[in-house]
């Protein structure tokens, strides 16, 4: 048998899939009759036949089949069909804490006491009945509607006189939620599972798991021998205080029973207010998303709070005097620099610019640079960019004082920039040189000459007509000179048949 949509399992018809494990996939169904509708986890079809694998999916039956609580998903009934073995259970409503987690990365530390308590509820209730869970992880609880939270999957649990199916050297787990004791091959016991829950804690608090590494044994290992990072000091001293004792490495030293940290949870939660933290108890206009770092780490949720935004610090520019009014519009007042051109990238000011700079005094007035620019540079030094306009040249002499006296521009790499010291601001490069290095051009430009069209084509008859002449004037000569060596043939015969 294959699982999939229609197929039906003894009594129950799957509906759709819900999850796939790895040892079984987990089908929504409807139960015939009566419509009821149920989870139904079976066997995966590669394992199909497997005594390993269907002696573990009976066993979870059977330490999950008497555990009646709110807080664990109840067990209806269970079977092998076609070598499959399935397990029917309580179809839970709701979300995996796994999938929230993802999504809000910190919840609220109300709602963390409240998931721990309840599934420390759930667990008190399991541990009375002699069941460890040993894979207590925020994928096996679901938060439903009104804040249920459900504890699922007992695939690897382990009940008092069950009889061993791991290996010697194997260690059932998730490595991440793994307790030390466990991971150094001691059995496991109900501390184990305080532990897991530990480390769900304060991965919902600080929005990551305390241990990691680049194999799961490196993760595992770190459980042993890496000591807990401290929790933020941002919350509260007796929450830490709590999760930090479900986080001892000796079982002897975190809580003596899961009942305990029900109790303590509970009286926490009902303490604490409201913080910016993810609770689906609150609307979601009121709460604010968490950011930023806590004591340090890099990898926290980010604080996104609406704050004003601090002023852009502006450019301060030279005073700028009024123009007299006997200057011509085009040419800027003396120590007013004239607004730059649209192509200059004004500098990025890192310190604080002087308060008042030295006034930029240009020299004598070039006809030719009627929009002449001024762009200050970080430490004020003007910068001259020209371009050529449509009054008439100055004479020679005029051109030699005005290079002599024009300021240097500052050095340019081969691409017209320069570097302030911030970044590199584009300059335009000068269009002018000085008169001594000018070199004059080969050629002068002259003005374009139109002939009419008219005068082409009578000039292209007259010559066709020339050729024409010319053509009809060697054949005729040619004819002639044909002609007359016939002749001369004809006169030379007859003399000589008379003699």
């Amino acid at each position: 048998m294959t699982p999939r949509a229609g197929v039906v399992v003894d009594r129950w018809e799957l509906t759709r899939l819900i999850a796939i494990g790895g040892m079984g996939q987990v089908w929504a169904a409807q139960e015939k009759p009566g419509g009821r509708e149920v989870a139904l986890k079976v066997l995966r079809p590669e394992f199909a036949g497997e005594r390993l694998f269907l002696d573990r999916i009976a066993a979870e039956a059977r330490n999950s089949l008497d555990l009646v609580h709110p807080g664990i998903a109840r067990t209806y009934a269970h079977g092998e069909i076609d070598g499959l073995g399935y397990i029917v259970m309580e179809l839970v409503p709701g979300e995996p804490l796994s999938t929230i987690l993802a999504r809000e990365r910190v919840l609220s530390r109300r709602l963390v006491l409240d998931v721990v308590a309840q599934t420390a509820d759930a667990l008190a209730t399991a541990h009375e009945a002699g069941v460890v869970h040993r894979d207590i992880k925020p994928a096996n609880l679901i938060l439903g509607p009104g804040g249920r939270v459900v504890l699922t999957d007992f695939g690897i649990s382990l009940a008092a006189n069950q009889a061993p199916m791991t290996a010697a050297g194997m260690v059932m787990g998730t490595a991440q939620y793994l307790p030390p004791e466990q991971a150094m091959g001691r059995p496991a016991t109900g501390a184990g599972d305080v532990y897991a829950l530990g480390i769900i804690a304060y991965e919902s608090l600080v929005g990551k798991r305390p241990f990691t590494g680049q194999t799961q044994v490196d993760i595992a290992f770190a459980h042993v021998t890496e000591p807990v990072p401290p929790l933020p000091e941002t919350i509260d001293a007796p929450v830490r205080e709590l999760v930090e004792q479900m986080l001892e490495k000796e079982p002897a030293r975190r809580p003596s029973h899961a009942s305990e940290v029900a109790t303590r949870a509970r009286e926490l939660g009902a303490a604490i207010a409201p913080d910016d933290g993810w609770d689906p108890a609150e609307p979601r206009r009121a709460r604010r998303r968490r950011g930023g770092s806590h004591a340090g780490e890099s990898d926290a949720p980010a604080i996104i709070t609406r704050r004003p935004r601090p002023p852009k610090p502006r450019v301060p520019r030279p005073a700028q005097p009024a123009v007299p009014a006997a200057a011509p519009p085009s040419t800027p007042a003396v120590g007013a620099p004239a607004r730059a051109p649209e192509t200059t990238t004004v500098p990025r000011v890192a310190a604080a610019a002087p308060a008042a700079p030295p006034p930029v005094i240009p020299p004598a007035h070039d006809p030719r640079a009627s929009d002449a620019s001024v762009v200050p540079t970080p430490d004020w030094q003007p910068v001259r960019v020209r371009t050529r306009g449509d009054l008439p040249s100055p004479s020679p002499d005029a051109r030699r004082a005005q290079d002599a006296a024009a300021p240097e521009a500052p050095p340019t790499t081969s691409a017209g920039t320069r570097d302030d010291g911030e970044r590199a601001v584009r300059v335009p490069s000068p269009t002018r040189v000085p008169s001594a290095a000018r070199v004059p051009s080969p050629t002068r430009a002259r003005p374009d000459t139109k002939v009419p069209s008219s005068w082409i084509v009578a000039a292209l008859i007259v010559l066709a007509a020339a050729i024409v002449t010319l053509a009809i004037l060697v054949a005729g000569n040619l004819g002639q000179s044909a002609a007359s060596a016939g002749t001369s043939g004809v006169a030379s015969t007859s003399i000589g048949g008379v003699q």
